[in-house]
Order: C-alpha cells, then sequence, then structure tokens
C-alpha cells in the first residue's frame, strides 16, 4: 500500500508532491504576515473575515479596515488565475512562474513600504495557488487552508482503519501528508521570519522555484 503511495510522487499538478510543497508554501506565508505584518492572515480569508468582524464590533473599529485589502486582493488572484487559464497552456507552470516572481520582489522591498501593501500581495499569491491547484489525484483540496483537507482525512481514517478499504488508507495518509506539511511550514516560517524578518519570504520563493524546475523537468521528460 506504500509502495503504491510512493510510485505516485511525480511532480504533477495534482500530485501529492506538488500538494506538499505548496502546503508547505501556504503554512509558512501564513506564520510570515502574521509575525511580520501586523498579525494579518495573508493566505486564510476566513481569519481575516473573523478578525474583521470581531475589530468592527469592538472600540477599536477603525482597526478593521485593514482586514479589508487583502480579502479583495484574494478575490483579484481568483480571477486572474482564471484568465491565465484561459490564456496559457500549460497554465500550473504560469501560475508557480508569476507566484515565484512576487513573492521574489517582495522579499526586495524596503521596510518604509506599507504593511498592507504586502499583505494584499501575499494574498493575491495565495489565491493564484488555491484557485490553480486544488487537485490531490482525485481529490480536491485547500494548500492554505487545513479545516476541509482534516475533515477529508478523519473521514477516510474511519474507512481505513476500521472498514480496511485500501483507497481510503491511501487517501488518509495523502491527507496527512499535506496537513504535516502545512504544520511544518508554519513552524519553519515562524523561525525564519523571526530571526531574518522581511527577506524570509525568500524562503517560500525558493520552494516555489523548486516546484517550477521540477515541473518543468517533468514537462520535458513526457514530451
Amino acid at each position: 500500500m506504500l509502495r503504491s503511495l510512493f510510485s505516485q510522487l511525480k511532480l504533477s499538478s495534482n500530485s501529492l508532491i506538488m500538494g506538499m510543497l505548496l502546503a508547505l508554501v501556504g503554512g509558512y506565508l501564513d506564520a510570515y504576515t502574521y509575525i511580520t505584518r501586523d498579525g494579518v492572515f495573508a493566505t486564510a480569508q476566513t481569519g481575516n473575515t473573523v478578525l474583521f468582524a470581531v475589530r468592527a464590533a469592538s472600540p477599536e473599529y477603525e482597526g478593521a479596515i485593514q482586514n479589508v485589502p487583502p480579502f479583495l486582493a484574494f478575490i483579484a488572484g481568483v480571477l486572474v488565475a482564471e484568465l491565465i487559464k484561459d490564456k496559457f497552456k500549460p497554465h500550473h507552470r504560469a501560475v508557480l512562474t508569476l507566484e515565484f516572481l512576487i513573492l521574489l520582489i517582495v522579499g526586495f522591498l524596503p521596510a518604509s513600504i506599507p504593511n498592507m501593501i504586502i499583505t494584499m500581495a501575499i494574498a493575491f499569491v495565495s489565491s493564484l495557488q488555491i484557485a490553480t491547484f486544488n487537485k490531490l489525484g482525485d481529490w480536491s483540496y485547500n494548500s492554505t487552508i487545513t479545516t476541509g483537507n482534516l475533515r477529508t482525512a478523519a473521514q477516510a481514517s474511519y474507512a481505513a482503519f476500521f472498514g480496511h478499504d485500501e483507497e481510503s488508507m491511501r487517501k488518509f495518509l495523502s491527507f496527512a501528508a499535506i496537513i504535516l506539511s502545512f504544520i511544518s511550514g508554519t513552524l519553519v516560517g515562524t523561525f525564519f521570519s523571526t530571526i531574518l524578518g522581511y527577506t524570509a519570504i525568500w524562503i517560500a520563493a525558493g520552494i516555489i522555484l523548486v516546484s517550477v524546475i521540477l515541473y518543468h523537468r517533468r514537462k520535458e521528460t513526457a514530451s
């Protein structure tokens, strides 16, 4: 069973390795923006929605406005992802390249740049990633939010351990790997953001660059 799981670790757009790399980046970016950019979750818009409502209902209601721009940037990213899907074939490589370039540029921006601009850029990148890479094999997943992945893993574990279903076991192991990758990304992101500050984002850019290179090599091999 494990042999069957690892046999699928090729770097296609919906492969486990790609999902793990993107989940690693998702967790990393959340830690990065929370630590270095005013405690805003740039990748998880559920968190921003909650923070907006909490701040709007508190005496510090003026602070709620800082959660709105990342939300709008996220929507813009989804629209751009759809545009890229229409204009580029294959579109996955184009999205990864754009994601890499944006993260790389963000790391060069001076400290004088308002945090809001940075969080908007990362929210945009996150939505590109979510809108483009949302399949793990035949299963839907999310590389920047763990709630749905955790539910799927829990459901699969029941059929795997109590029903002795091999497909469910493969599903459970795959989603467990995604969840652990996200947690690992958060831990690594916290560590490097604390030490390196704003330039810590280059590590996330490097992971995306590795994904671009490996994905490109796979396409060359296939051709």
